[in-house]
């Protein structure tokens, strides 16, 4: 595991793994590439973390010795596989689980492209397949050379943490978090990158406010590293239209599900989402969801069914959907409904179950 804090469904997922994966035949082991807290949560999981750190791809002594030194440790546990868990793992794991003689497969948690170099190194590195997060991830990767067997597993979510009946109302989360307590609440939960779409949620608010005027937006999630101009930019826009009362940049939250109970209704406007476990997690607890149709909410979501779909990239067709949502209180408890059922089919343990389940194919 490259990363050792949690930025996303990839670290959620595999912390769900390991609380959830118990009984399937599996010993789970972790191999961290760097420090973080995130290893004493794999270790409170009974996964007997170990850390190897890496330090920058780009310093090729430091990847050499890395890679070396997880030969070494190969070779002592002998395990019966080695997962890459992120498309960078398989960079460091693929290698060293060759020179061990040891199997090894690979998580697919992106939205491969054959114009990605790491993508294509990562393909091109030995392996006996990959996991993939949805379908649209896996029709992706099957057109990166060379073709590995491919297999969907779709994340999981502990249902227990997102029921609403173990939760606070949402006016006293509101009132917990600091939140308005009156008028509506629309949230995003994402990365402060721009394939995430927050800019798009913000375009459409002008909109969504003049139909609504007692509209607010929650924007939960944190700077990326490799973005760190896209928030600043996010709140300039924000002043730009004049919503400095109306958008709030929460930042990255551990207890994303209070925020999720304290909405009226959650966004997704990534492009090519391979996934989206925020979605699962929003219907869990019954809130009605809008998600640009692309990638993996194609596969949770059935329009004006669970969710409304919109164009991915479109401020006006996202600003139509939210203004409907927020006129209809019988269509927004439907889709709640079904969507709180739909959520159901992606609970932890039957993630930890078929990810258990498409190692043993993958490997036999």
């Amino acid at each position: 595991m490259p990363l050792a804090e949690r930025r996303g469904g990839a670290e959620s997922a595999l912390l769900q793994l390991l609380e959830h994966g118990s009984g399937l035949g599996f010993e789970w082991r972790v191999v961290f590439l760097e420090d973080g807290p995130m290893v004493a949560a794999c270790e409170a999981a009974g996964a007997h973390p170990t850390v190897v750190p890496a330090g920058r791809l780009r310093e090729i002594h430091r990847y050499a010795g890395c890679v070396a030194r997880l030969a070494r440790q190969f070779r002592l546990d002998r395990p019966d596989v080695v997962v890459g868990w992120m498309t960078k793992a398989q960079l460091y794991a693929g290698p060293a689980a060759r020179l061990a003689g040891v199997p090894a497969l690979w998580c697919q948690h992106g939205m491969p492209s054959s114009r990605s170099v790491i993508d294509r190194v990562a393909t091109a590195l030995p392996a006996r397949g990959v996991i993939a997060a949805s379908r649209a991830v896996a029709h992706a990767q099957r057109a990166v050379r060379p073709r590995r067997p491919v297999a969907v597993v779709y994340p999981g979510t502990n249902l227990d943490l997102f029921d609403g009946e173990r939760l606070p109302p949402p006016a006293h989360a509101r009132a917990r978090l600091g939140l308005p307590v009156e008028g509506r609440l629309v949230g995003i939960v994402a990365r402060l990158q721009r394939w995430k779409g927050v800019h798009v949620l913000v375009e459409a608010l002008p909109t969504v406010v003049g139909r609504h005027p007692d509209v607010h937006c929650v924007v939960i999630g944190g700077t990326h590293e490799l973005e760190p101009e896209y928030e600043p930019y996010l709140r300039r826009t924000v002043a730009r239209l004049g919503l400095d009362e109306r958008v709030i940049f929460a930042g990255a939250q551990p207890e994303v599900q209070l925020w999720l109970q304290a909405l009226d209704v959650l966004v997704n406007a990534s492009v090519d989402e391979p996934f989206g476990l925020s979605i699962v997690e929003a219907m869990a607890l019954g809130k009605p969801v809008v998600a640009a149709a692309s990638g993996g909410p194609l596969e949770t979501i059935r329009d004006s069914v669970e969710g409304l779909l919109v164009p991915p990239g479109d401020p006006a067709g996202l600003a139509g959907a939210l203004s409907r949502l927020l006129a209809d209180p019988e269509l927004a408890a439907r889709l709640g409904s079904a969507g709180q059922q739909r959520a159901r089919k992606f609970s932890s343990r039957g993630y930890a179950v078929r990810f258990a389940e498409a190692v043993t194919d993958l490997i036999r």
